[in-house]
């Protein structure tokens, strides 16, 4: 199935479109695929992060090493992390039916905000207590830590490795992806803050570290909070430009006025998108709606395309002004 457009204008050749269908003048096209099916890799990457929390964890109380716990903590969000992006992969993977009309695409956006949430509360507790370290300090078993954290940079590793083909094509896997190979250059820096510990016996270094940790990390997860609450918010996806989209369809052959123009995420991977076009010429045709389907697919990345045909300039539609929805 191919399209395509003539460079000088913007119209569109002859094509033809296979899953569209055209009834009155308004068109639906979906073109989503199937996501890769990711659960034996979100299975082995839980199991192997949760045992590494807990022996971090043990190690960390065990020798009075902020880091350690800080690093622990941050990878128990990641582990809840992956649980709620393994959920949400599998429960966006149900047909649609009754009244989720969509299915259940758009957990992925929750799944998102829910990590971000979980993670300024972890950052939080981490910045409280070793800020309460500077006031208390006690002495670190530096050498322990290097071990504990070596062992979290090769745990940490191997589980981004597990989503690395899946990192460019499905924004909750890469999301996981990211998380894991964050986690393990952080576990870097405590190898370091744990040298640093062995040579000099400055037990400061250990909060000092948590707190750089806690920096790294907000950075992140500002920029998964916002991404995701805009994604809830209905936000147009970054990357896919309103303007851009409707000097295209305005552009087309015939068409002289595009409104009623919605452009959302129905999930973290999938956007769709509705218009009225306004034909005074008449109605175009069902390929002319399956070619624009096309078009918005291969060019700006719309996955679900619905285009309404209105032919009649002097019969007023309720939703033309851009202040309706």
């Amino acid at each position: 199935m191919t399209a395509t457009t003539e460079a000088s204008d913007g119209h569109d050749s002859d094509s033809h479109a296979g899953h569209e269908h055209g009834h009155g003048g308004h068109d639906h096209a979906g073109h989503s695929h199937a996501p890769a099916d990711f659960g034996r890799a979100f299975a082995i990457g839980t199991v192997l992060n949760i045992g590494f929390v807990l022996v971090e964890a043990g190690y960390g109380f065990a020798v009075g090493s902020m880091a350690l716990l800080a690093d622990a903590g941050h990878n128990l969000s990641d582990v809840l992390g992956l649980l709620i992006a393994w959920g949400a992969a599998t429960v966006a993977k149900r047909k649609p039916s009754g009244r989720y009309t969509y299915g259940l695409r758009s957990s992925s956006i929750l799944a998102a905000l829910l990590n971000a949430l979980f993670l300024l509360v972890a950052i939080s507790v981490i910045a409280i207590e070793a800020i309460r370290r500077f006031a208390e300090p006690s002495p670190v078993a530096g050498m322990t830590v290097i071990i504990v954290a070596t062992i979290g940079i090769v745990i940490n590793t191997a589980t981004a490795l597990l989503f690395m083909r899946g990192r460019k094509g499905d924004l909750n896997i890469r999301g996981a992806f990211l998380h894991m190979a964050a986690d393990a250059a952080v576990s870097a820096g405590v190898v370091l803050a744990g040298l640093a510990i062995v040579f000099t016996g400055r037990s400061w270094i250990d909060p000092v570290t948590s707190l750089a940790i806690v920096a790294i990390v907000a950075v992140g997860t500002w920029g998964l909070l916002r991404d995701s609450v805009n994604m809830s918010l209905q936000a147009a996806p970054s990357g896919i430009d309103p303007t851009r989209i409707r000097d295209f369809l305005r552009k087309q052959r015939g068409v002289k006025d595009v409104h009623d123009l919605h452009i959302w995420p129905m999930s973290t991977t999938e956007t769709a998108l509705t218009a009225h076009l306004l034909v005074p010429e008449g109605y175009p045709g069902d390929a002319f709606t399956a070619r624009l389907a096309v078009i918005l697919k291969e060019r700006f990345g719309i996955d679900h395309a619905t285009i309404q045909i209105e032919t009649d300039p002097t019969v007023g539609c309720a939703l033309e002004s851009d202040q309706t929805v």
